[in-house]
């Protein structure tokens, strides 16, 4: 008489804990690199906040009014700026005003907003992955924890719950250190691109670099409008709020 097959529940239910076994492995060295780019990212972020608060240093309000007044100095004013992105910007920023392009200054600060969501982005992503992969590496050991409680094997599932534990630990870490990243960037991003408008309305262009006045049919000579620093700058008034959606 042969034996029944096995019924399809409990197949079922061999196979989903086999797939789960076979993932602690992968779910725990993925937990390892997401705590590697945290510390990653906290190293540049400490980078960056010297630079933002070394002595003797200049405000980038300052900085980008001189690129802006004096776009051939660009090159030796930038690194004064307060992040790698504002400096990227000072300089995008000098070199359309220098060629004459008005318009491409409203590129550049497009550009400068671009890189801080990308820049944002990074410890967005440790956010919401940093507790999603603890929480599977925890659950993932309880399975053959309570297994081996079953049998009497205590000395097993001491060994699972504390390596589940120690997920619980690392995904909440990776967390509240990114969440808490996110904020102080999103803070201190928001400061910059508040000074590059500033500094764009502060710093005028002249007639001769508008492009108005090269277009056909444009009023040109003495008389003929300058254009003003706003127009250059329609829609970033609500830049602010782009940027400061970092739980978004």
């Amino acid at each position: 008489m042969t034996a029944s097959p096995a019924p399809l529940a409990d197949v079922v239910t061999d196979s989903l804990s086999s797939v789960a076994r076979a993932l602690e492995v992968p779910v725990h060295v993925v937990a390892i690199l997401l705590l590697l780019l945290l510390a990653l990212e906290a190293g540049r972020f400490a980078t960056e906040a010297w630079r933002r608060g070394r002595p003797g240093r200049s405000r980038l309000l300052g900085v980008a009014c001189q690129a802006l007044t004096d776009p051939a100095r660009a090159d030796a004013i930038a690194p004064q700026a307060s992040s790698g992105l504002a400096e990227r910007a000072v300089r995008d920023m000098a070199g359309a005003r220098a060629s004459g392009r008005e318009e491409a200054v409203e590129y550049a600060l497009a550009d400068y907003e671009l890189g801080v969501q990308r820049r944002l982005d990074r410890t967005r992503m440790l956010v919401r992955a940093g507790p999603a992969v603890g929480l599977m590496g925890t659950l993932i050991p309880l399975a053959p924890g309570l297994g081996a409680l079953g049998r009497g094997d205590f000395a097993s599932l001491a060994d699972d719950l504390q390596v589940a534990f120690a997920a619980t630990v690392i995904g909440i870490l990776v967390g509240t250190g990114a969440f808490t990243l996110t904020l102080l960037r999103t803070r201190f991003y928001t400061e910059d691109l508040a000074a590059l408008e500033r500094a764009v309305g502060a710093t005028p262009p002249t007639a001769a670099a508008g492009p108005a006045s090269d277009a056909p049919g444009a009023p040109s000579g003495p008389g003929a409008p300058v254009p003003s620093a706003g127009d250059a700058t329609p829609h970033h008034a609500r830049v602010t709020e782009s940027i400061g959606e970092h739980t978004a």
